[in-house]
This record gives C-alpha cells, structure tokens and sequence, in this order.
C-alpha cells in the first residue's frame, strides 16, 4: 500500500460532529503521550499532519484523516492524571459516543509504549473492544528505544499481558520507521475485506 497526500479532514468534540465514514475507517486510541500523533505522520509519510506535543493530553478532540483508501480517526487519549475530573469525564464520553457506532469501525489500533507493560486503563480498552467485538491490534510503539532482541522479548510480553497471540501485536517506530510495512499490510488487509 503506497500512502501519498493524506490530509486533515475535520475534528469533531460531540457526537453529532462525527464523520459518517464511506469508506474503512481506522480508530487510533491510547494512553496520552502514547505515540498516536507520531504514527499518523509516519503514516502519512510527512511530519506535520497530526500535531505532536511533549505535553501529554492535547487531543481532546476525534481528529479525522483521509488517507485515500481508508480514513483514520484520531481518539482522545486516556489516562492522563493532569486534566480535571470533568475533562476526564468529557473524554471518557466523547470515546463512548464514538464506539456506540461500531459498525462503521473498520478497526481499531491500540498503541502502547512497547517499553512498559500496558496500563490499567489499556486492558480495560481491550476488555471494552472484546465485549464490543471491534477488531483491534495493539500498535508498540517505540520500539527504536530498544535492541532488536529486547523488543521481540517486549512484544511477546506485550502480547501475553493482553491475552493476545504475537501476531496481534505489531512493533513500529515513528523515528526509524520500523514496522511500518507490517502496519501497512495489515491496513492493506483491513481495507481489502473491510474486517
């Protein structure tokens, strides 16, 4: 799958805001400061389509992105202890609404920071995303942090912490572009059948 022109569409802070998707639809969710900006520009091959920050839990809102065959949703990120209970509870909606229309989810990424187990908050989204019956993958992001050998320890780690198989968790880096082709096939296949 060759990504060229991606482009920012729309944010949306309700509900009623939320693209009505013609096309497959990718959600990217996890903790804040998960690496979720940094995916979508490696995706995007270009550096400045989602906004980065040093400063955890600046996407407070759905950020929609048409990557030509396919469209991806960014979710705000969760977790985050230095927002007020009432920005955590606007979030917390905000995700709810979203996933009440799962059927015009194609997939969902989950990233998580390959070094570290996954939070509390991340196996309750794999919990939600399970009983819901939305497919996922967990995305490990970071993985240039780490020597090769030690990242493949980490995923199978990674994977066994979420009772998932290997094969379920994909290792990538927005600074070296690791996995980006195993990222790219797996859109490739959710694309193709729409799973």
């Amino acid at each position: 799958m060759d990504i060229k022109g991606a482009v920012f569409l729309t944010s949306a802070a309700r509900a009623d805001q939320f693209l009505k998707p013609e096309k497959p639809m990718i959600a990217v969710c996890g903790k804040s400061n998960s690496g979720k900006s940094t995916l979508i520009n490696m995706l995007a091959n270009r550096k400045g389509l989602a906004k980065t920050s040093a400063e955890p839990g600046r996407t407070r809102l759905v950020n929609y992105f048409d990557f030509g065959e396919f469209l991806l949703a960014d979710l705000p990120g969760y977790g985050y202890a230095a927002v007020s209970r009432e920005e955590k509870a606007k979030w917390a909606e905000t995700l709810d609404r979203f996933f009440e229309r799962k059927e015009e989810i194609a997939h969902v990424f989950l990233l998580s920071d390959l070094r570290r187990d996954p939070s509390a908050d991340d196996l309750q989204m794999i919990s939600f995303l399970n009983f819901h019956i939305i497919p996922f993958t967990v995305i490990a992001t970071k993985s240039d942090k780490l020597s090769r050998m030690k990242a493949k320890e980490r995923v199978r780690a990674v994977a066994n912490a979420c009772g998932l198989g290997e094969g379920n968790v994909i290792a990538v880096s927005g600074v070296t572009g690791e996995g980006k082709d195993a990222l790219l096939g797996k859109i490739r296949r959710i694309v193709s059948t729409d799973e």
